[in-house]
């Protein structure tokens, strides 16, 4: 972490621990000396056309999104799981973007609500204009990163979650957040902002949960005029009321208990009645189970090759190319690939980009250079680190590989850190092209 740069460590770690406290010290001494503030101070007194408009939307898009960022965070292994899903990160991405656009209406319409209105502007602040500007341009540019770095649902999980657990446990990884794309950042340090500023406005009354109403005892207002109420009483008012309200709450139950236990029959005889296929279908869904049961075990059989022997070979050195990488599977089943270096000798690179873990291209262009496709980071083959500019900011680690003859023996080898040992050098050009290229176990450790 000592390597990062002041800023990253201040916005990744300072500033996410400053806000939480900020929020639970403020919110306690604003509560003990002043707890009529813990309100949203409405102003649906002063002006209530364009609240409706505002106020609906924002609450509605705004707690979806709560939830969707809420779920990978507690369940990151279960959403993995399910986003691998096409359908199902489809259909998330989609009700995502429709309800950070609808809570970007929403703020919108309160924003211009706020500063164009004479009389709430005389019970605004600064702040509350702040705040929600604030959240409209969180909104915004989290609609940036949904479009900009698609399936967002997906690669969160295993990249922001990691972060965020890590600051539950005292243990800040700044680099995985260092490592985001800027508008990534951007929305990060946006959330840390809204929760350093939220005990200071009034947002503060998401904690003034009104639980009393739950207990205290029943009131009804009725609303009359001397008119009406010299021609009807108000016990037979309550009753007609009371029978409307009877006959509405059946229906409403009835028709709610019919839909029900539409969808549960349904659901019931599709479940008892085991899916409807052909058997083309069935033949068909039975192939791809054995293509799968395939993967696995040729995937388990590469694992269990690497665990009993000490060498893997990865390719001819005279079958090597200084432009086109040759793929492999490392110790730790990670996508690597082999070069031939300028020296002659081999090259070895990890392919799984320090990014989001996509992989690498093996193509190498004119510049010398190695492309992830995915969001566009550009490495130097040699020393493997991203171009200024790129998202990923840690360096491809370099592999260690050994040299060996037709008879098996080492003839060279060279480590991670680039130390080289043997004769490979005093090798003529016709002898080099005879030997194979092997991964050692030796050489294979969780940066490898």
């Amino acid at each position: 972490m000592s390597d990062l740069p002041p800023l990253d460590l201040f916005l990744f770690a300072g500033l996410p621990y400053l806000a939480v406290a900020l929020l639970v010290v403020v919110s306690v001494v604003r509560y003990r000396r002043d707890r009529f503030s813990y309100s949203s101070l409405s102003s649906q007194f002063l002006e209530s056309r364009r609240l409706l408009w505002g106020s609906v939307p924002f609450h509605v898009g705004i707690l979806v999104l709560f939830v969707g960022h809420l779920l990978p965070l507690l369940m990151p292994a279960t959403w993995i799981q399910l986003t691998a899903h096409p359908p199902f990160l489809y259909a998330v991405e989609a009700v995502g973007v429709a309800a950070a656009v609808l809570a970007a209406v929403g703020l919108a319409v309160l924003l211009v609500r706020r500063v164009t209105s004479g009389r709430l502007q005389a019970v605004s602040s600064v702040l509350d204009v702040v705040v929600v500007g604030l959240l409209l341009a969180q909104v915004a540019v989290g609609l940036g990163v949904a479009l900009g770095h698609r399936w967002g649902a997906a690669w969160s999980a295993g990249t922001l979650t990691p972060y965020l657990w890590s600051l539950v446990t005292l243990r800040p990884d700044v680099a995985q957040a260092a490592a985001m794309p800027p508008l990534v950042q951007l929305h990060l340090v946006g959330a840390w902002a809204i929760v350093l500023l939220l005990p200071f406005s009034r947002l503060v009354h998401l904690f003034s949960l009104p639980l009393g109403y739950l207990t205290r005892p029943y009131q009804k207002v009725v609303w009359t005029n001397p008119r009406r109420f010299e021609r009807q009483s108000v016990a037979e008012r309550s009753r007609a009321a009371e029978r409307r309200h009877l006959v509405k709450g059946l229906l409403g139950a009835g028709a709610a208990g019919a839909l029900l236990g539409v969808g549960i029959l349904d659901k019931l005889a599709r479940f008892l009645g085991g899916p409807d296929m052909t058997l083309d279908e069935e033949a068909a869904l039975l192939r791809k189970r054995l293509e799968r049961l395939e993967m696995t075990a040729e995937e388990r059989q590469l694992q269990l090759e690497r665990m009993r022997s000490p060498y893997i070979r990865v390719a001819g050195l005279g079958e090597l190319s200084p432009t086109q990488g040759h793929y492999f599977t490392d110790y730790l089943m990670r996508p690597a690939l082999a070069f031939l270096g300028d020296d002659g000798l081999p090259l070895l690179i990890s392919a799984k980009c320090t990014h989001l873990g996509c992989t690498v291209s093996s193509q190498v262009d004119s510049e010398g250079r190695l492309l992830c496709p995915c969001h566009v980071s550009y490495f130097d083959l040699e020393s493997g680190r991203p171009l200024p500019g790129s998202p990923a900011k840690a360096p491809l680690p370099q592999l260690g590989w050994v040299l060996r003859d037709a008879a098996g023996s080492v003839v060279a080898s060279r480590s991670p850190s680039g130390e080289t040992a043997g004769e490979a050098d005093q090798a003529s050009a016709e002898q080099l092209a005879e030997y194979d290229v092997y991964i050692a176990r030796r050489f294979a450790t969780g940066d490898a």
